[in-house]
C-alpha cells in the first residue's frame, strides 16, 4: 500500500474556518468530548489500516484545528497551508504508531502539527538572522553561505537538547505557551485537554528543563 502521499484531501480545512468556528474546534459539542474522542480514534485506526475514506473523514472533523494552530505559530497563511498538508502526510504514514495511552488522537494530532510549525518558523528566523550578518560582513564577496554559519548559538542547541529529553506532551504545551505566547486556557482548549493536566504538565516539564540546563541529573 501507498502511504508516501495522502489521500485527496479538500482545502477547507473542515469547514470550521468557513463556517465561522473558532480554529480551536469550538461547536455544538465540547473539543475533547467522549463522543468525539472515540470517532476520532476509530476513524484513525481505520486510517491505519488503510481506509482512504475513513481518513478524509478525520480531515473533515479536525483540519480547522490544525489550520488553526499552524497559522498562530507561524503567522503566515501560505505556510499554515503547508504545515497541514504535511501534518496530515504524517498522520497518514503515522497512524498505526499513535497510542492511546499517551493522549488523545486530537492531542496527538495536535503535537506534530505544533512541532511541525515551531520547526518551520526557527527555521526561517535562524536562516534570515544568519543570512543578514553574513551578509553584512562580506558585502563583497558573493559566495555562498558557509554551513557553519546557519550553526545557531551554543546556548540555543543546549536548550533545544533539553527540550528534547522532555515528553512530547511536555515540550508541545511549553512551546506553545512560552515560545507563542498562548494562556494555559488556550493550550487546554487547542490540546483539548483538561487544564488541570495541562498546568501540571506544564509545571513538571518546567522542573525537568531547567534541571537539565542546569547539568543536573533528572529524578
Amino acid at each position: 500500500m501507498d502511504r508516501t502521499a495522502t489521500p485527496e484531501l479538500g482545502r477547507g480545512y473542515g469547514g470550521g474556518v468557513t463556517s465561522g468556528h473558532a480554529a480551536t474546534g469550538d461547536d455544538d459539542r465540547p473539543a475533547g468530548s467522549t463522543s468525539e474522542a472515540s470517532t476520532l480514534r476509530d476513524l484513525l485506526t481505520a486510517s491505519s489500516g488503510g481506509d482512504r475514506a475513513a481518513f478524509s473523514q478525520l480531515y473533515d472533523l479536525t483540519s480547522a484545528r490544525i489550520y488553526g494552530l499552524a497559522l498562530r505559530v507561524i503567522r503566515d497563511v501560505h505556510y499554515a497551508e503547508e504545515i497541514v498538508q504535511e501534518s496530515y502526510l504524517q498522520y497518514w504514514q503515522k497512524a498505526d504508531q499513535y497510542q492511546p495511552s499517551r493522549g488523545s488522537v486530537i492531542t496527538w494530532m495536535m503535537t506534530i502539527a505544533h512541532r511541525r510549525a515551531v520547526d518551520r518558523v526557527r527555521t526561517e528566523e535562524l536562516q534570515q538572522r544568519k543570512a543578514a550578518e553574513y551578509g553584512a560582513g562580506n558585502a563583497s564577496t558573493p559566495h555562498p553561505i558557509p554551513l557553519e554559519v546557519v550553526v545557531d548559538r551554543e546556548e540555543t542547541r543546549t536548550l533545544h537538547t533539553c527540550l528534547d529529553r522532555l515528553t512530547e506532551l511536555q515540550r508541545a504545551s511549553i512551546e506553545m505557551s512560552y515560545f507563542n505566547g498562548m494562556t494555559y486556557p488556550e493550550v487546554a482548549a487547542v490540546t483539548s485537554t483538561p487544564l488541570p493536566t495541562i498546568k501540571s504538565r506544564i509545571r513538571d516539564g518546567l522542573r525537568r528543563l531547567k534541571k537539565c540546563l542546569h547539568g543536573e541529573a533528572d529524578g
